[in-house]
């Protein structure tokens, strides 16, 4: 075969087979992605196999011809990126470059009592994401038109909504065929999941979502990603829903140094799930509504590096002063209308205490670190597991709350059926002060039970009042009153807090209470 067709049918195959690979695998067209090399180096080595099994055989003499060197020198080229490659990084890793892998991510000391407000037990995010996709599950179970073609999304984004602390999490089409008989229509809408209250519901939309993770062909998001943004390399794609309830998908757009290297994120994408409009975002100028640009494993990535690096690289060989790392898991905080992650941070000698905490925005990346010494957060499950081990309880991982003005842990320990059945208080730094209360009493009460049996409740907190009004109120299904007392201090109580007494509390009575400091008081408790 001459030369110019061979060289024809070994570009024209591999580009067929270059653009099959690329609407199924889809990889960036970047320099800096390591799945755009794989895809290079896998298309070179196409090339090269068409090109040689063509060029070997010599039709005129009807032999193989193994001496042309030509033959071999698209497989060169692989093994030339892959030494390129190895170079880039060796000169762009913590070896030269340690002080950039400590600063990949801007640190700064914090006060726990002055950035962390004490806890307001009504809007504490307790539901987790494990209850969160039991309830989503049981509201989708009901309904009976939709469960048969549509399935409901593991995402469970936590997001502040309008005041409110919502997983939030779209339906899916069940399988290929579901998607070709609803595609019309599209996905009818999204589950969310009250934080605080576990109140799941079906939110419909009016027009239905034509993009998700399961659709197919350019209706899969993140094939219309790809095809709209072809050089961006896509980091972890979430869902959420703006301020009016329309739902998009969140897609991060990260930048390396080298090859994969230094993993940080430049810009992000928010698509319209309904329409498919799409819009790129610098990452400082991101709508507010937004909560997750960052994830929770960049985050913790960065951080270990700045534990790791911060004193240089040698260090981490010899005498590792001052190195640090992020325990196993994470939660999240909701304040000031964002979501923030925290983690533990402990020494790069394994043990069970923490030196402190990270409190990182994920929509800003603004983080801060907390000298609070303390209890690991694995060594606290297990001392509140240890309390009523003969329940074979599960423990969910803690929150960190303010108590107090002290550092605390709160942990839901659930049954096999995934549903709460007791609260632990735990202190963080003092993992032996744990108290352990029935779930029905409800998280006030069960403050109060932890705060009372530690001395902890300061001077002021428990005292006696004249109620001078009283108003009963119903928020999203339970029972509250609000109580002025004759210093017109305000106070709230759940019926949970004393059913017993509460419905028959009238003016001019004196109460015996405990409660939370802040604008409006939160009665932990009523004797």
């Amino acid at each position: 075969m001459k030369k110019s067709k061979r060289l024809l049918l070994s570009v024209l195959v591999t580009f067929i087979i270059g653009f099959i690979l690329y609407y199924v695998f889809l990889p960036p067209i970047n320099i800096h992605s390591f799945g755009f090399w794989v895809y290079a180096i896998f298309l070179l080595s196409i090339f090269g196999i068409i090109n040689f099994s063509t060029g070997i055989f010599n039709i005129r003499n009807k032999e193989f011809d193994l001496r042309n060197k030509n033959n071999y020198l698209p497989f060169i080229a692989p093994v030339v990126i892959i030494l390129g490659i190895m170079i880039i990084n060796f000169f762009n890793g913590p070896f030269f470059r340690a002080s950039k892998y400590a600063h990949r991510i801007d640190i700064s000391n914090a006060s726990f009592t002055d950035e962390i407000d004490e806890v307001d037990f009504n809007t504490l995010a307790i539901v987790d994401r494990d209850s969160s996709s039991k309830l989503g599950d049981r509201v989708m179970g009901g309904m009976g038109e939709l469960v048969s073609q549509f399935d409901v999304s593991y995402m469970y984004t936590q997001i502040n909504y309008n005041d409110e602390i919502l997983r939030v999490t779209p339906l899916d089409y069940s399988d290929w065929i579901k998607y070709f008989t609803n595609r019309k229509e599209g996905i009818p809408g999204y589950v969310t999941v009250n934080s605080v209250t576990g109140e799941a519901k079906l939110v419909k939309l009016n027009e239905g979502m034509h993009y998700s993770e399961n659709a197919m062909f350019f209706e899969n998001v993140y094939r219309k990603l790809r095809f709209r943004y072809p050089f961006d390399i896509f980091g972890e794609l979430s869902f959420e829903i703006d301020n009016n309830g329309t739902p998009y998908w969140i897609m991060p757009v990260l930048s390396y140094s080298g090859v994969g290297q230094r993993e940080d994120i430049g810009a992000v994408i928010i698509l319209n799930a309904i329409t498919g409009e799409s819009t790129k975002y610098d990452v400082k100028e991101v709508p507010n509504w937004v909560d997750h640009v960052y994830s929770p494993d960049l985050i913790i990535s960065q951080v270990d590096d700045w534990g790791h690096y911060v004193n240089g690289f040698w260090n981490t060989i010899f005498g590792q002063k001052g190195m640090k790392m992020t325990t196993d898991g994470y939660n999240y905080i909701a304040m000031n209308d964002d979501i923030y992650m925290y983690t533990g941070i402990t020494s790069i000698v394994s043990d069970e205490s923490n030196l402190g905490f990270i409190l990182t925005n994920l929509r800003t990346k603004e983080t801060k670190y907390f000298d609070c010494p303390g209890a690991e957060e694995y060594s606290a499950m297990d001392s509140a597991k240890g309390q009523v081990q003969q329940m074979n309880y599960t423990s969910s991982f803690p929150i960190l709350i303010n108590l107090s003005g002290r550092p605390t842990y709160v942990i839901s320990l659930k049954d096999d059926a995934g549903l709460v059945k007791m609260y632990a208080f735990v202190d963080v730094s003092d993992y032996q002060k744990v108290v352990v209360s029935d779930a029905t009493g409800g998280i006030s009460n069960a403050a109060y039970n932890y705060l009372n049996n530690n001395g902890i409740i300061r001077k002021g907190m428990d005292t006696n009042i004249l109620v001078r009004e009283i108003y009963n109120v119903i928020i999203d299904g339970n029972t509250y009153y609000y109580i002025v007392d004759e210093n017109n201090n305000k106070y709230r109580a759940s019926i949970k807090v004393n059913s017993n007494k509460l419905p028959f509390v009238k003016v001019g009575d004196s109460l015996q209470i405990a409660y939370s400091d802040k604008e409006v008081r939160e009665i932990l408790s009523i004797k």
